[in-house]
């Protein structure tokens, strides 16, 4: 619900409480490696009645459209906005997505799948070098000693990593649900 029917005083109360809450939305989303000023844009978003477009957010937060484009553009990255259309609008607009586990969901899908696949495929490269160097100087017992615990620690980060694949997959597939259900929010039950 917007703030407009509100009387100054009424919507200056209202708008110090949700200050405070998008000043720590800013500050938390460094975790997920996104400047303090798109968390902000975040929560902006967040509180909005209504889908915005640049300008309007650009006003808002007193920044200049380009740093609102680059804002949007990385919460649309990370799913955590949508683009919208509205009927009679000629600008883009957004609107952030509520659904903050599908969000947490998205964010830990698009980074760290990434990640386990990348390093998933530098070691088993890695395991086959070993396996080359290993056969091609079989009678060199140190040097084997020492791939073999090489080969040892590799194969336990890539049991590792196809562990943390399945992690993301019980995100990305809602089963984690089954083993960690969702909190009612404070006051209902």
């Amino acid at each position: 619900m917007g703030l407009y029917h509100l009387d100054d005083e009424r919507q200056a109360a209202v708008q110090k409480i949700r200050k405070r809450v998008i000043e720590n939305i800013g500050r938390n989303m460094d975790l997920y490696g996104i400047p303090h000023s798109t968390g902000h844009l975040y929560g902006l978003l967040y509180f909005a009645d209504k889908p915005m477009n640049l300008d309007e957010m650009g006003q808002e937060m007193k920044m200049s459209k380009t740093s609102m484009s680059t804002g949007v553009r990385t919460l649309l990255d990370y799913k955590m906005v949508n683009k919208v259309w509205e009927k009679g609008s000629r600008k883009d607009l957004y609107e952030v997505e509520y659904d903050w586990y599908q969000t947490f969901f998205d964010f830990f899908d698009i980074k760290w799948r990434k990640s386990v696949e990348s390093n998933i495929l530098v070691l088993r490269k890695a395991l086959d070098e070993i396996e080359k160097l290993s056969k091609a100087h079989e009678d060199d017992e140190e040097l084997v000693a020492v791939l073999q615990e090489d080969q040892a620690k590799m194969r336990e980060a890539v049991a590792y990593y196809k562990w943390l694949e399945r992690l993301i997959d019980t995100f990305v597939d809602g089963e984690i649900f089954n083993y960690v259900p969702k909190e009612p929010p404070e006051g209902k039950s």
